[in-house]
């Protein structure tokens, strides 16, 4: 069957197939030698391994899957951007951070999100030109292939390119997505155009080609980063945010971006948060993410106790209490380490972490939500004077919707790396001529103050996103991370809590059912979990759960097995089911 090609007045290239094509199994735990990749898609596991048998070490791998994961899921990820990536270095036996969340305009002051002095609301800033931070994407892969990489944009893009051109076949959960952005998609004239048909979500079954996207991905590989934020694509990048390519009776307030803000935008080397658990060296993401310093607050509460002699609902009662305490503290002080003074090493102190667990009933659930703590005594730090007011921050919606996917190499190289256009479908705006949606970042700063999370010029939003590598002996033994929004935090510590804790295998760490606690006044359970044993257990201790029932999370991790071997472990049913896969199986 011929595909049916048409060029749209917008500039957008798009083909459809209606023919499906053959579906491969794809398994969602694999173990071998050599290097080893987890994702949610099978197309980026498929590029990763494409570019690690070239010759490619890890961070090469990691974005070829992240490119391939911007034609695939576009609703969670892309080039309209950004991100956090915890990359261990085999040669230097160290880890490090590389930061390419998104800015603020340099138009933004705290007040931006407020109208005759209180918050907009969110689900109109959601869709809309104003919501859009400046990408970082590109500037992040420029940056890890530049210091880290052993391959060119040109080589560690082709695969992408090669998926954008030829097709993918649209899943059910894909035309999910986009059926539950009917009504932002069809604001736009291009992302009607790319997702909808005649007003409804593309089918399943159908092979979406975006040739748009591959055109830009083309640009990234002949030019560098330099393409993307210099010349016609910026151009069209801030055209987009300014003046929203708006369907017909549509409307979506502008944004006010500049071509200089996006070519002042920089990435940032930073160095990981680190705690230590039960003999193992935990690395996290620093601010602007808050989700390193929560787990390991979380982590180093929760190291206090006997976890591996109690019972199962027991621990989950502690892990439970310790999430609500570290959010807390996240919400207090945590953002732009570059606008907020944070008391980072006091809350990462374990004196601290004894004095916040005093305050947890071994037997019953906290029935208020928990106060900031103070963690300035702890800082070491004879240059304070002055302590900032605590501010317990309001609890601002945060998009669950990312995706997080790990890579590593023969050479032991690792990353992980949770990247991200916030909303599902971002912004819900898609750049005229190059086919990638952009974010709506700027959401997840909090839309009033004082607090630590205003937006200002120039400012990353505080982030949830949690990649994770955790060492033994100084080597290598696991990773983890997640989507979610803010409960990326609690399925990353309830899976490191179901790991090295409660003695599950990880394939089954990743699948148990989660609770996430963020401070809040029920905790959030996927659903079936109300009503089970373990639940009425933890009931019995005071726990409640949110009325609606929803999925946390979609996890990939690696474990660095004894026997020199790997083990890659994706999800096996959220989201449709991940794929893991090996360089060479182990048989």
């Amino acid at each position: 069957m011929k595909p049916i090609a048409k060029t749209l007045a917008c500039g957008l290239s798009l083909s459809i197939i209606l023919q499906p094509l053959p579906l491969l199994a794809a398994p969602p735990v694999s173990t071998g030698t050599g290097g080893a990749v987890a994702t949610i898609s099978e197309e980026a596991s498929k590029s990763a391994i494409e570019i690690l048998n070239k010759g490619g070490n890890a961070i090469d791998a990691a974005v070829a899957a992240a490119a391939t994961l911007g034609v695939t899921d576009p609703f969670s990820c892309g080039i309209g951007g950004g991100g956090f990536m915890v990359i261990y270095l085999a040669k230097d036996k160290r880890v490090i951070t590389i930061d390419h969340r998104e800015t603020a305009p340099a138009s933004f002051t705290p007040s931006s999100f407020l109208k005759d002095g209180k918050p907009m609301d969110f689900d109109t800033v959601v869709a809309s030109g104003m919501s859009v931070g400046v990408p970082g994407t590109v500037r992040g892969w420029h940056e890890a292939l530049d210091r880290y990489g052993s391959m060119s944009f040109r080589q560690v893009l082709a695969p992408a390119i090669n998926v954008a051109t030829r097709g993918f076949k649209v899943g059910e959960t894909f035309s999910h997505l986009v059926a539950e952005n009917e009504t932002k998609f069809q604001n736009f004239s291009t992302t009607s155009a790319l997702y909808l048909r005649n007003g409804k979500a593309v089918p399943a079954g159908t092979v979406l080609r975006n040739q748009a996207m591959a055109r830009a991905y083309r640009e990234i590989a002949a030019r560098g980063e330099k393409a993307f934020y210099e010349g016609p694509m910026a151009e069209a990048i801030v055209e987009a945010v300014n003046h929203p390519p708006l369907a017909a009776g549509k409307s979506a307030a502008a944004g006010n971006m500049t071509l200089a803000d996006l070519a002042n935008y920089e990435a940032r080397i930073r160095q990981p948060v680190h705690t230590t658990y039960r003999g193992y060296d935990i690395y996290g993401m620093p601010q602007p993410s808050s989700g390193g310093v929560t787990v390991a607050e979380a982590l180093n509460i929760l190291e206090g106790y006997d976890l591996k002699a109690m019972p199962r609902a027991q621990a989950e009662h502690l892990y439970i209490e310790a999430s609500r305490l570290a959010f807390a503290d996240r919400n207090a002080y945590l953002g732009d380490p570059e606008y907020v003074d944070a008391p980072v090493a006091g809350l990462l102190s374990k004196q601290y972490a004894a004095q916040r667990r005093a305050l947890i009933d071994n037997g019953r659930a906290s029935t208020a939500l928990a106060a900031a703590g103070d963690p300035y005594p702890f800082q070491n730090d004879q240059s304070i004077t002055l302590r900032p007011q605590q501010q317990q921050a309001v609890r601002m919606q945060e998009s669950l919707h990312t995706t997080h996917f790990t890579v590593s190499d023969k050479d032991g190289n690792v990353v992980s790396y949770t990247f991200t256009i916030e909303s599902w479908g971002g912004s819900g705006i898609v750049v005229p001529g190059y086919g990638f949606l952009l974010n709506n970042e700027l959401t997840d700063f909090d839309f009033s103050g004082p607090r630590p999370n205003v937006p200002e010029a120039g400012k990353r939003p505080r982030s949830s996103m949690a990649p994770t590598i955790a060492l033994k002996n100084g080597k290598p033994a696991f990773t983890i991370g997640s989507p979610g929004g803010a409960t990326i935090i609690t399925t990353v510590l309830q899976t490191i809590v179901n790991y090295l804790d409660l003695g599950m295998p990880m394939d089954q760490a990743i699948e148990a059912p989660r609770i996430s606690e963020r401070n809040i006044e029920a905790s959030t359970v996927e659903p079936g979990y109300a009503g089970s044993d373990n639940a009425r257990a933890l009931e019995a201790m005071g726990h409640k759960w949110g009325e609606k029932p929803e999925q946390i999370g979609a996890a990939n991790a690696l474990v660095f097995n004894p026997d020199g071997t790997v083990t890659a472990v994706s999800e096996a049913k959220r989201l449709g089911g991940g794929t893991a896969l090996v360089q060479r199986s182990a048989h």
